[in-house]
């Protein structure tokens, strides 16, 4: 089973940015997400063409299970 962590934000054009990271790790928190989250936001880390970020919106987990069948 792969898990990623998709974290939301929204930039500066009032469009969503979604970060992904794969195994986040297993006991991750939502305190801890938000403030990493808001971090990211308060320092600028990542820059886009399309404008910074400028709020958190959500974050989540999404669990995926590939089955090869040949």
């Amino acid at each position: 089973m792969t898990k990623t962590l998709e974290m939301v934000f929204k930039n500066s054009a009032g469009k969503e940015v979604v970060l992904r990271l794969v195994d986040p790790k297993i006991n991750l928190t939502l305190a801890e997400t938000a403030a990493v989250m808001q971090t990211i936001v308060d320092k600028n880390i990542f820059q886009f063409p399309a404008g910074n970020l400028t709020e958190v919106v959500t974050a989540r987990v999404n669990s995926k299970d590939t089955v090869e069948l040949v």
